[in-house]
């Protein structure tokens, strides 16, 4: 980790098109301010872990749905073919 020391008003370039600004110090929190183009998203960290983690849940679900709905199409192409059988004895 690269660790950098700033007043307040300066700033550090990351590319060439973000910008970070220490704007503020009280105590132990620091207020930043972040230049970057609209389609750069940028996150607090613990709400990017938060959305990294509900994507995983959903994917997932999405896997276990995928397999349910496999294993419904399954059983019925084995239904069809056993219906069919009967059918074809009859």
């Amino acid at each position: 980790m690269l660790v950098l020391t700033r007043k307040i008003g300066e700033s550090i370039v990351i590319h060439d098109n973000i910008e970070i600004t220490v704007i503020e110090i009280i105590g132990d929190t620091a207020r930043i301010g972040i230049k970057a183009p609209r389609t750069v998203p940028v996150y607090r960290k613990e709400l990017f872990e938060a959305i990294q983690e509900s994507n995983r849940s959903a994917a997932v679900t999405q896997v276990i749905l995928d397999v349910d709905d496999q294993l419904k199409v399954s059983k019925r192409v084995r239904k069809k073919k056993t219906d069919d059988e009967n059918v074809t004895k009859v």
